[in-house]
This record gives C-alpha cells, structure tokens and sequence, in this order.
C-alpha cells in the first residue's frame, strides 16, 4: 500500500511540474509576438542575403531574416526610388522567427519623416 501512495504521489508532482513548464513555453511564444519597429527591405538588394530574386527581409537584432506573410509588392514599387530594393525602410510588425524565417502576423510600413531643412 505504501508503494502505491508513493507512486501517486510522485506522478501528482511529475504532471505538476510539467503543466508548469508548457505554461512557461506559452509566455516565451506569446513574448516573442510583440509588436516591434524593425528595418524592412529587400534582403539580397539591401541586407546582401542569398536569394534567386527580390524578397522581402527585415533586420531585428542585427540579423536579417526573409519575410513569410507579406512580400514586397504589397507595399508598393519594389523598384520605385523610396521601395524596397532601393532603400532601408522602417515597420511595426508583430510575428516571430521561426526556422530562420520571420513569419509575420502583422506588418505596417512607417511614413519616413521629412529631415529639417
């Protein structure tokens, strides 16, 4: 009898403690999600990634990684003289890396401002 209360005691605390570590796992993801202000353009023209043709990269940490959810064309001209190909733009973009790729679940490009003159 006391090997069986034994026993349930020690599965009560193994599926305690596990419970308590996929909640941990969930604040880590849901963390990783926030909305940041990240450089955004186009990864082989502007960040000198490898790529077959024009894509849509942002720069968070000083590490540049493609772009899965929105491309360049949906924020206009990638070849336009303020698109992507041409100039480092800022975004507010929620998502996360995932797989060396930043899968976005939001991305808004920022109005430049105008330098004093």
């Amino acid at each position: 009898m006391k090997k069986i209360i034994v026993f349930m005691f020690f599965a009560c605390f193994a599926i305690a403690a596990q419970a308590q570590e996929k909640v941990k796992k969930e604040a880590v993801t849901s963390a990783k999600e926030k909305t940041q202000v990240v450089e955004a353009a186009c990864g082989e023209c502007k960040f000198g990634m490898e790529g077959k043709e024009c894509d849509l990269a942002v720069r968070i940490g000083g590490h540049a990684y493609f772009v899965d959810g929105t491309g360049l064309d949906d924020h206009g001209d990638a070849h336009a003289k303020d698109g992507f190909c041409n100039k480092i733009r800022k975004a507010e973009v929620t998502g996360k890396v995932v797989d060396g790729r930043f899968k976005a679940t939001s991305f808004k490009l920022l109005k430049e401002k105008k330098a004093d003159k």
